[in-house]
């Protein structure tokens, strides 16, 4: 009897000692025309039912991940001196935006079993499952894909970029391109001790376009047709502006 109350007690005890308890400076971001990007600052507590644990240091692994779509990435190779497409891989899904901040060195944050795990990486975080039995290297697909979406600013890996003090308190702050694309982006915190992943919190933020962004776009999805139309008087009428203003600054 005295076996079962314990079993009781230790399954209605809390999963993990430490507990993320985080706040938002903003739970949307609205891209409109003038959108040139956004800022999201986190700020967070440690919540504890035992005091803090003195073997290792408690580090913490923020993560921001923009919806998953599948992509298309090809390989060109310059012949008879034109550039063509030779290989392609399909990338099942990849982050349109991924960014993960640490609150130091990864390589002292976690290891690399734990990262397979909870696929926290941002290598870790495209999902690829195969490839043409032509296609030679494939890994070298997905590194490609992130090279680039890196240079545009979509991922972002930030080692130190997370303040944790007393390990009780932390911030970070992640940066978001005027490239986002609409959707959920999930929030992820890891607080790990010795490389492993001891708790875990999530959440999300909307991102989405407001305004004229959002009358084109429904415009554009719903009647493409009159889309069309607008885009070429647009096009006409500032063609024509152009030309206008050029003739009064020659005639004048």
């Amino acid at each position: 009897m005295r076996w079962v109350l314990l079993l009781l007690t230790l399954m209605a005890a809390p999963l993990s000692a430490e507990e993320v308890v985080l706040g938002l400076s903003r739970e949307q971001v609205s891209i409109s025309t003038n959108f040139d990007g956004s800022e999201i600052i986190l700020y967070g507590a440690i919540k504890r039912e035992e005091p803090i644990p003195t073997a290792e240091p408690l580090q913490v692994i923020v993560t921001v991940s923009g919806p998953l779509v599948p992509v298309t990435v090809r390989r060109k190779e310059r012949r008879f001196g034109i550039w063509v497409n030779v290989d392609a891989v399909d990338v099942d899904a990849a982050p349109s935006f991924y960014a993960v901040a640490t609150s130091a060195p990864w390589d002292e944050v976690i290891s690399d079993t734990e990262d397979l795990r909870q696929t926290i990486s941002i290598p870790r975080a495209i999902r690829s499952v195969g490839a043409p039995m032509s296609v030679e290297r494939p890994q070298v697909f997905s590194d490609a894909l992130v090279r680039i979406r890196t240079a545009n600013g979509l991922y972002a890996l930030d080692e130190g970029g997370v303040d944790l003090r007393d390990s009780t308190l932390f911030n970070t702050e992640i940066d978001m391109p005027a490239n986002l694309t609409e959707g959920d982006y999930a929030i992820r915190v890891f607080l790990t001790r010795g490389g492993s992943v001891v708790s875990t919190y999530e959440t999300s933020i909307d991102v989405s376009k407001v305004g004229m962004e959002r009358w084109l776009f429904e415009l554009s999805r719903e009647q493409p047709l009159m889309y069309g139309l607008l885009s070429l008087a647009i096009a006409i009428a500032a063609g024509w502006g152009a030309s206008a203003a050029f003739r009064m600054l020659r005639s004048g």
